[in-house]
Formats: C-alpha cells, sequence, structure tokens
C-alpha cells in the first residue's frame, strides 16, 4: 500500500476520533457524539473543497506563483 494513503487513512482516522472526542466532551452523550463525530469531517471536505476553489480563483494565488523557485 502506498505510503501516501496510509498516511490519508491514518489522518482520516484521527480526524473521526478527534470530532468524536469532541463532540463527547461537550455533550456527554455518546449518540450525539458518533453523529457529529461522523458528519463534521464530511462537511469539513466539502468546505475544503470550496475553500481551495476560491483561493484558486483569487488574483496572483495561482499554483505556479505559490511554488518554491530553485
Amino acid at each position: 500500500m502506498p505510503r501516501q494513503l496510509i498516511k490519508t487513512m491514518t489522518y482520516s482516522l484521527m480526524h473521526f476520533t478527534v470530532a468524536i472526542a469532541v463532540a463527547f466532551a461537550l455533550t456527554r452523550n455518546w449518540h450525539a457524539a458518533l453523529a457529529i463525530g461522523l458528519i463534521e469531517p464530511a462537511v469539513q471536505t466539502l468546505a475544503y473543497t470550496f475553500h481551495e476553489r476560491v483561493w484558486e480563483r483569487l488574483p496572483g494565488r495561482s499554483r505556479r506563483a505559490l511554488e518554491p523557485t530553485s
């Protein structure tokens, strides 16, 4: 299995775990914590996608402008 895929999967697992733990700490309810913990990362992924699209459209923010030069 490629290293990048493993990294992505472990990051996703960490994100779910943190989201559930924080939700449980706030609600003291496992059902609510699991629901929030499953929904929040999905919403965050969508929000990130829109953020990236907006960021790419800003003047002077092209990928080429952000790449380091050697």
